[in-house]
């Protein structure tokens, strides 16, 4: 098993006003649409997996930890409407806050299930719920190992290595298991806008049996 070794954040380049406003009213719509995706996706079984591809979970380290959220907001929902009951307006917004709160969650939570990491005859896809998916082919890819690594806690997904190449670190509770080297820098598309990237280190819940499928096709 190796580890990877992580330098100084990726350079950012500070937005305006108008555009941080932007940035965020664009990315709350996506991940709206991505919730009721996951939802429709998750209700007429039809899981975001390439035609004869395999998906691989990776939600395994935050799956108590959002059950506890859902369960906190359903129960939430009376306790807040017994003691807002007598003031109907306010209930009936209350209320439709509470529901929107819980499917939201309930999306948020399908959203892993409904899109996993695939590896199939086109490549490699890793996922971080409805936000994030990125694709590479094989021709892109070196090498894919085992390559566990914890990063400290709010560390950025994108850094740059002590050889210069940038890495995209897609932690799940901040920690990373499978390493894959690409053979020349890509730009990929990321929640915050494209970026560039020489390698890419992601959870998988079964490392192996995710090496074991890349194994039959490279």
């Amino acid at each position: 098993m190796t580890t990877r070794s992580t330098g100084e954040s990726t350079p950012h380049v500070p937005r305006s006003a108008f555009g941080t406003l932007r940035y965020g009213v664009r990315r709350a719509l996506t991940m709206e649409i991505g919730i009721w995706a996951s939802l429709y996706r998750f209700i007429f079984r039809r899981p975001r997996v390439p035609p004869g591809a395999v998906g691989l979970s990776y939600h395994g380290q935050v799956w108590t930890i959002l059950m506890i959220f859902i369960g906190l907001s359903a129960v939430e929902i009376p306790i807040l409407d017994l003691i807002v009951h007598r003031w109907p307006v306010v209930r009936l917004t209350i209320l439709l806050l509470g529901l929107w709160g819980l499917t939201w969650m309930i999306g948020l939570a399908l959203g892993f299930i409904t899109r996993p990491h695939s590896v199939g005859p086109e490549g490699i896809r890793v996922r971080n719920g409805a936000e994030t998916d990125v694709a590479l082919r094989w021709e892109y890819i070196r090498s894919v190992e085992i390559a566990r690594q914890a990063d400290e806690p709010k560390s950025p997904w994108l850094t740059v290595r002590t050889d210069g190449s940038r890495l995209l670190a897609m932690q799940m509770q901040n920690e990373t298991n499978v390493l894959i080297e690409v053979e020349r820098t890509l730009t990929v598309p990321l929640p915050s806008g494209p970026g560039l990237v020489d390698a890419v280190s992601i959870w998988v819940d079964d490392p192996r049996a995710f090496l074991a499928e890349v194994g039959k096709h490279i």
